[in-house]
Order: C-alpha cells, then sequence, then structure tokens
C-alpha cells in the first residue's frame, strides 16, 4: 500500500494512530492496541522517504532535516484530518499520524460529566484538561470550544502546534494560529493575545514556564483560557505547575492560580467489555473559600 492506501485505512478502521518505522511493517493502532496492516512488508528506509516528501511541504523537509523532528497537519481527502511527527530513530526517520476526525464530536457523545458544559458558560479564568498522551485531551478541547463557538458570539483565539481539529462556522469569530506556519513561538504568539481582543483562548498545550506563565496573565486579564498538560490527576495537575516556577515565584503563581482557575478535568481512555474505549474523567471544580 502506498501512504494514500495506508491513510484511507487508518480511516476506515477508525484507527487513532498510523506508525511507519524502518524494520517494521506499517502499524495502527485500534481501541489502543497495536495492531499490524495485513499482508504489508516490513518498511525500508527509501519507502518511508518516499512518505515525507509526499505529505510535507518543501519548507517542513528542510526544517526537519535540520531539526531531525517535526509537527504538522493536513487534510485527507475531505475525509479527515492527520496530524503527524516525523522522527529519527536509528539513524533513519521514521512517522507517526494521528488520526483526527472531520467532524467534532458533541460533548454528550464522549460520555463525559454534564457539570463540563456548565464551562463553556464562563466569560473568565482557567480551564485544564490534563491526562496521558492518546487520551483525549484534544478532542474534549475542541469538543467544549465548538460548544462556545454554536451558542455565543464570541472572538476565539486557538495557538497550536499544530491545528488539530478545524471548526464549523458558528456564531463565534474564530481564529486559528498554527506555531511555525502563523508565529514563530509560542511566548510571541501569547504576548500578541491580549492585542487581538479575544475572549476565549485556547493554548494547545502548555510546555513550560513561559508558555504556564503567560497562560495564566491572559486569564488573569478577564479571558477565559482553556489548555491540556500531561499529568496523572486533577491535584497533581496543580503541583506541576507550581513546580515548573523557581521557589521564589511559588507564592505568588499559587496565588494567580487561585484568583484565576476555575476546573481541572483529568480523563482517560479506558477499554470497554465490547471492542472500544470510553471516557473517564476526575473533575476538580474551584469554589471559593
Amino acid at each position: 500500500m502506498n501512504i494514500q492506501q495506508l491513510l484511507d485505512l487508518t480511516v476506515q478502521k477508525n484507527a487513532s494512530d498510523l506508525h511507519l518505522v524502518i524494520g517494521f511493517p506499517p502499524i495502527i493502532r485500534i481501541h489502543g492496541e497495536l495492531v499490524p496492516v495485513a499482508g504489508e512488508e516490513i518498511l525500508t528506509e527509501q519507502q518511508i522517504e518516499a512518505v515525507i516528501k509526499e505529505v510535507t511541504s518543501a519548507s517542513q523537509l528542510t526544517k526537519f532535516d535540520t531539526t531531525w523532528e517535526l509537527d504538522f497537519s493536513f487534510d485527507f481527502l475531505g475525509k479527515a484530518r492527520f496530524r503527524g511527527n516525523l522522527y529519527k530513530q536509528k539513524d533513519t526517520p521514521a512517522a507517526e499520524f494521528r488520526l483526527i476526525p472531520n467532524t467534532i464530536p458533541l460533548l454528550e457523545d464522549l460520555g463525559l460529566p454534564p457539570v463540563l458544559k456548565k464551562l463553556t458558560t464562563l466569560r473568565q479564568g482557567f480551564v485544564l484538561i490534563t491526562g496521558p498522551t492518546g487520551h483525549g485531551k484534544s478532542t474534549t478541547l475542541a469538543s467544549l470550544i465548538n460548544v462556545i463557538n454554536n451558542e455565543r458570539a464570541a472572538n476565539i483565539l486557538t495557538i497550536e502546534d499544530p491545528i488539530e481539529y478545524s471548526y464549523p462556522k458558528g456564531k463565534s469569530l474564530i481564529s486559528q494560529r498554527e506555531l511555525e506556519n502563523d508565529t514563530h513561538s509560542w511566548s510571541a504568539s501569547l504576548r500578541a493575545a491580549l492585542r487581538e481582543d479575544p475572549d476565549v483562548v485556547l493554548v494547545g498545550e502548555m510546555r513550560d514556564l513561559e508558555t504556564i506563565s503567560s497562560a495564566i496573565t491572559i486569564a488573569e486579564t478577564g479571558h477565559l483560557v482553556f489548555s491540556t498538560l500531561h499529568t496523572n490527576s486533577a491535584a497533581q495537575s496543580i503541583d506541576r505547575i507550581i513546580d515548573v516556577f523557581p521557589q521564589n515565584q511559588q507564592p505568588q503563581i499559587r496565588l494567580q492560580l487561585a484568583a484565576t482557575l476555575e476546573a481541572v478535568i483529568s480523563q482517560r481512555l479506558v477499554p470497554t467489555i465490547t471492542p472500544g474505549r470510553t471516557a473517564v474523567a476526575e473533575v476538580l471544580l474551584v469554589t471559593p473559600a
């Protein structure tokens, strides 16, 4: 199969991921389990290099050749979107593609607690979605943002690396900014965000001290901020944020979080009796002392 056929198979099987690594056949992940693509031979370096050239632009290919890492996303024949990651292993290229459905799921269909919908009515504050990689954080975020998009006129700004879900036209104005294509850095885009008159800001991932600090500052200035973090529980998320900062800054960050944080949703996808996975969530709602 060529890359178009492999991506099409990923969509047909509703697999979450497609992995291409030299020395292995193409492998897809279905319901959390890795499954080799039937009838496919072991991949060679030449085959993966051909795939990389087919799915990347000239500038993306140059960046990958320079940095040996690349995050990107693309539309696939109107059937779905894919988030791609290129990397090197054993001095050879490898690729991973994450399936992103064209249609953003309804919040009710994700099996998450109904209380989450109340978070979309907030006018300011800080909402965190946390959990391990591949457990639906981006999908939950997109579903929350799309509720706002459909129910009120808000200026929504997203900063992502790369852009994952594309939002349909609703009542809101939505600007989606992608790292490298639309902005040079997280820090620059977050500084500029306050000059773009947003009501709602989505920060794709809080990766470091500067990103976390900027996101909290945006929430402090009267905006509603949504973001994600890789942690295993709601309570651990608070500690993780505070521990990123030097010890002398931690009391101030505690005060800022106390003033801005509205909720932490820690979620996982767990196997069901019938083949598939369902979301389970721990919800921490902040209440006044």
